[in-house]
């Protein structure tokens, strides 16, 4: 097959680099490439099962068109100050006025016309002054929340737009390698996920924007293909589940308080991410078999409890190159320890010393809204330094938000972000490779749905 442009994944900065190509007048062919299904046919069966049966070939809620970040909770962060260091390569001023530009796009397409975080500035004020107290800070972030279930139409509507005007896009397709030679990239060798229908597709430009999925198989290409990268941040944590009456004040302020960081004694980086008021928390599979923990938020439907990760940030230094490797090995250990579930435990059980038992889990405040999660000790799982990081850390936050380290809290692991392999590039997005550029968190980086869009967008204006 031949094309003028192949991206490889159609979660958001795949999906955007061709919105943008469309609406600037490209008349290229445009192929996309995705390992998972149309949205329309992504269905994780847990609804219906109550447990997860661990979808062969993939997990439909990691894997299919928008990605994995549309089936978690659909929040769009509206400041160049959240979603990664994109900002440290195109300038924080173009960044801003490319998500301004973004939001539009996702407005066109049925994004909610509300945005949170905006009014109540005094009750702002006094989070801030708690935050500042507690050796924290507060990131101011207005939030356009989709939701889980509204995402799905609004990613419809893309995929839909983009059939319509002419983008071709192979589904269930994976793709196997990029066709390198002689420092120039000629396109991607890709196959059914059977094995069949293998092709190769020739291109001018090859965009690789695989997702936090796709992070690990990219490093391989890397180190197979001399892409020019390096070792970056690894973020390993928790998902933290409290009742709604505690994050009541911030729910309603911000909707998602965003806060950092740098707990003694190790000084690592911490920091709360995605937090969903009245939402689920939800697992994740990815193809090793790795369960890994998230949060849903719908926009109808309400639980009494409201959860949020917290993520511990490792820096490796030579002669380790691998984080990725290094978080999928913890991941597996706390897999291990909950015969392959997730892992749950009371805050106040790890201050104690002790695992958490099913029935004491029953007779909580808290009660999970991850009715298959296994309670246990995650303590054995994961390392002394990231326990540490996240002990202090929630024990600041408590001086935000009284209640949020009580001993009925629950904490459950493992909680990973595979985005740590960072691709050198310039700020056209272009690699020492000719012709291939890489985007979207599995580049290393973006950190969400936004700016990951944010870059698409930008990508599809150098390609048009």
């Amino acid at each position: 097959m031949k094309a003028d442009v192949v991206i490889v994944g159609a979660g958001p900065a795949g999906i955007f680099t061709a919105i943008e190509m469309l609406k600037k007048g490209s008349k290229k062919k445009i192929v996309i490439v995705e390992k998972g299904k149309s949205v329309e046919n992504r269905r994780c069966p847990k609804e219906k099962t109550q447990k997860c049966v661990n979808c062969k070939p993939y997990c439909h809620i990691t894997t299919g068109f928008s990605g994995a970040g549309a089936f978690s909770d659909g929040k769009l962060s509206l400041s160049y100050e959240v979603g990664g260091d994109l900002p440290e390569l195109i300038g924080a001023e173009k960044a801003q006025e490319t998500i301004d530009y973004t939001d539009k796009i996702y407005l066109e397409f049925g994004a909610d016309g509300k945005v949170e975080g905006l009014e109540k500035t005094d009750d702002v004020k006094e989070i801030r002054k708690r935050a500042i107290r507690a050796g924290l800070k507060l990131v101011d972030c207005p939030i356009r929340h989709i939701g889980t279930e509204k995402a799905q139409a609004l990613y419809f509507a893309i995929e839909k737009y983009l059939q319509d005007n002419g983008v071709e896009i192979l589904f269930e397709y994976e793709c196997e390698a990029p066709l390198i030679k002689d420092g120039v990239c000629k396109g991607v060798r890709v196959a059914k996920a059977n094995g069949n229908g293998a092709l190769e597709i020739f291109a001018e430009h090859t965009v690789i924007a695989t997702g936090r999925r796709g992070a690990g198989w990219l490093e391989s290409v890397c180190e197979k293909y001399g892409v020019e990268h390096v070792a970056g941040v690894v973020d390993i944590g928790v998902r933290v589940e409290v009742r709604n009456e505690i994050m009541e004040t911030v729910n309603k302020t911000l909707y998602e308080s965003k806060l950092i960081g740098y707990p003694l004694p190790f000084k690592n980086k911490v920091r709360t991410f995605c937090q969903n008021p009245g939402g689920f928390v939800s697992q994740e599979n990815y193809d090793d078999r790795l369960a890994v923990v998230n949060g849903h938020s719908y926009k109808d439907l309400k639980t009494e409890n409201t959860n949020v990760s917290i993520l511990c940030s490792h820096h490796f230094s030579y002669p380790f190159n691998q984080p990725i490797a290094y978080a999928k090995k913890i991941g597996e250990l706390a897999n291990m320890l909950g015969a392959g579930q997730i892992l749950v435990q009371r805050y106040g059980d790890i201050l104690g010393g002790k695992r958490t038992w099913q029935e004491e889990l029953s007779r909580s405040n808290v009660r999970p809204t991850l009715k298959d999660a296994v309670a246990g000790d995650i303590t054995s799982a994961l390392p002394y330094r990231t326990m540490v990081n996240i002990i202090n850390f929630m024990q600041a936050v408590d001086c935000v938000v009284p209640g949020f380290a009580s001993t009925e809290t629950l904490l459950y692991a493992p909680e990973l972000k595979f985005y740590s392999n960072r691709i050198k590039m310039d700020e056209n997005f272009c690699t020492n490779v000719k012709g291939l550029y890489c985007l979207g968190d599995s580049s290393g980086w973006t950190r969400g749905l936004m700016m990951a869009s944010v870059m698409g967008v930008l990508m599809g204006r150098q390609l048009v």
